[in-house]
């Protein structure tokens, strides 16, 4: 099924959600739009990943990754790019 026919059948109810409003002004945008809108919807979404990035690093979540490049720097595992 085509992405955009999908639009046509997830309704809850004949009600349709924001996403499904969403989903089906994107579709009818122009060419032009809808590749401006690409890239801020692209931006939009690294920016966010990025803040959760920082959060994460800031949390020590991520703290494991230099434990196991120094051990593997340690053992000899690692080699030059």
């Amino acid at each position: 099924m085509e992405e955009w026919d999908r639009l046509s059948v997830e309704y809850e109810g004949g009600n349709m959600t924001k996403v499904h409003e969403l989903e089906r002004a994107v579709a009818a945008l122009p060419e032009s739009d809808y590749a401006e809108f690409r890239q801020w919807f692209f931006n939009c979404d690294w920016e966010k990943w990025d803040g959760e990035i920082e959060e994460d690093v800031k949390a020590g979540r991520l703290d494991f990754l230099v434990h196991e490049a120094a051990e593997g720097k340690k053992q000899g595992k690692l080699r030059d790019l």
